[in-house]
């Protein structure tokens, strides 16, 4: 029964973008591709996590199904040319490798931005599937709650998820520092490519700001602000959107700048507009802070914040790694003595039959107050006749040598025989 843990996984590391698009699930394909697996394979207990960067099948099964399940994947997605696709995904086969994966992703130690949050999120959100389809059991759960404590402890012991480690997520963090003291203050995006959508997806989550997306594409916009809260406005009113809008963060790709010191000049600017310039060639004119009450950060500040908080970062990959090995180590001796719970079960099964038998025996002699105290006793023999066994199970197990004891008490005890007499009763 062990090693019953595997996954597959495509991600940016082993596949481009083109191929990661192809395979990628929605929320309903995740649900039923799960129940497909389910079917086809007669597997109870999976997880599906896909994202913009990963799709990822983990799951509990006796035999080896990776090959099946990436080729059953490939088939739904369209993909007839299998073979051609199998060197994108990775297998991990032992349960213990395929554990070490799961918790490093939901952990953020393989987020694109080291301890991003999105994907620990994402992998909550799929654990949340699967147990809307019953296709979370006693393991999956053990395992995603022990997941869950170490993230828990990640956060509290390390500056794992400390500052905004990417550019763009730099962007989204100065702009909630600079409108702490304004009530839903308006943030105008202006621009739509990879990092303009790269900052519309890291202010999807947030509440604090009223956004609304800009693009000379008015089609783009509408597709970016598709699923969210954002207002849409046309390229042609941006002298207008930049006027009411408190921040502006700007990645249009441009020769020379498009937003100028006498654009703003005629503005009335009565507390403060904050231009954010993720451009390159900039797009913000950098006199434009003569104007009062205008600010103005580049991209470079924001790099330089970024960098800063990926260094902390990076620097707490070792604790981090400390804490996922701990826990690991502990879901392993959990996981090892579920092994052993079934002949623990059958044996205690076995041990109660007999006590009951042979209270029968006695019983129809004795009084009421004479049989509730034999029965307390025998009931306290047995209970330490099965503490010893028990014991060399559970350390058999962390010993890796179970199986042999699980042999040898289903032999003296016949346990086997006891389990189908009780089955037939």
């Amino acid at each position: 029964m062990q090693n019953q843990f595997k996954s597959i996984s495509l991600s940016y590391k082993s596949a481009p973008l083109a191929v990661r698009e192809q395979v990628a699930l929605n929320e309903d394909e995740i649900k039923n591709f799960s129940l497909r697996i389910r079917d086809m394979f007669d597997i109870q207990e999976v997880i599906l996590v896909s994202t913009c960067n990963r799709t990822e099948v983990y799951y509990v099964s006796e035999e080896n199904r990776n090959t099946d399940i990436i080729k059953l994947l490939l088939l739904d997605k369209g993909i007839a040319t299998t073979d051609e696709y199998f060197a994108y995904f990775q297998q991990y086969n032992a349960q213990a490798d395929a554990v070490q994966h799961l918790f490093e992703v939901a952990t953020g130690l393989h987020s694109q931005v080291v301890g991003d949050l999105q994907i620990p999120n994402q992998v909550k959100q799929s654990y949340q599937i699967a147990a809307d389809l019953n296709m979370a059991g006693p393991f999956l759960h053990r395992l995603m709650h022990t997941i869950f404590f170490a993230n828990k402890r990640v956060a509290q012991e390390t500056a794992f998820r400390d500052g905004a480690a990417s550019t763009s997520y730099a962007a989204v963090a100065l702009t909630e520092e600079m409108t702490q003291n304004i009530a839903l203050p308006k943030v105008l995006i202006l621009g739509l490519g990879e990092i303009g959508i790269d900052v519309c997806k890291n202010m999807a989550d947030k509440e604090f700001a009223e956004i609304t997306v800009m693009n000379r594409t008015r089609a783009k916009a509408e597709a970016i602000a598709e699923g969210h809260n954002f207002r849409i406005a046309d390229f042609v009113d941006m002298e207008e959107e930049i006027k009411r809008a408190d921040v502006i963060i700007s990645s249009v790709m441009i020769d020379k700048p498009l937003i100028i010191k006498e654009m703003i000049q005629s503005m009335e600017i009565l507390t403060f507009k904050y231009f954010i310039d993720l451009s390159v060639p900039r797009s913000v004119e950098e006199n434009l802070e003569e104007i009062p009450g205008v600010l103005v950060y580049n991209i470079d500040t924001l790099r330089q914040r970024a960098d800063e908080a990926l260094q902390t970062r990076l620097e707490s990959i070792p604790h981090v790694q400390q804490i996922i090995s701990e826990a690991t180590a502990g879901f392993e001796d959990w996981s090892k003595e579920m092994v052993v719970s079934p002949t623990i079960n059958k044996l205690k099964n076995a041990l109660e039959q007999i006590r009951k038998e042979e209270l029968a025996r006695h019983l129809k002699n004795l009084s009421p107050e004479e049989s509730e105290k034999l029965d307390k006793i025998t009931m306290g023999i047995v209970q330490k006749i099965i503490k010893m066994p028990v014991l060399q199970l559970k350390a058999a197990c962390k010993r890796g040598e179970a199986d042999q004891l699980v042999d040898v008490i289903n032999e003296i005890f016949d346990l086997e025989k006891q389990n189908e007499s009780s089955y037939s009763h």
